[in-house]
């Protein structure tokens, strides 16, 4: 995440993060559905910038990131791996990688990740 000397500024991610918010994909929408009105308990931030990066679910008093994989993922792993330890050393957050596809076979599941790691 070095890139991040080129990264836009705060202003502009926040605008960003709230566009990303009206248009969630569907694994998105469908664990914020689950996680949102502290549902678990703790606050859960969607779509929250933690410059230079959005992250999709942020739950700060665990100081936990919650990514949802979807299929392009796969393709940037390595670029995700940078990131992840970027947030780590950057922020002292844990990062927490859910798979799309769990999500919309089995969004209980995936809340029961979740809430095992908080």
């Amino acid at each position: 995440m070095h890139e991040h000397d080129n990264a836009p500024s705060l202003f502009k991610l926040t605008q960003f993060a709230r566009e990303m918010r009206k248009a969630p994909t569907p694994s998105e929408a469908l664990l914020w559905a689950r996680l949102r009105g502290r549902q678990l308990g703790p606050r859960v931030r969607r779509q929250h910038v933690l410059h230079p990066c959005i992250v999709d679910f942020y739950v700060a008093c665990h100081r936990l990131v919650i990514e949802i994989d979807g299929g392009v993922h796969a393709l940037h792993r390595e670029y995700d791996t940078r990131r992840d330890a970027f947030l780590v050393s950057t922020y002292g957050v844990r990062v927490l990688r859910i798979h799309a596809g769990l999500v919309e076979r089995d969004v209980l599941a995936a809340v029961a990740i979740v809430r095992a790691a908080l």
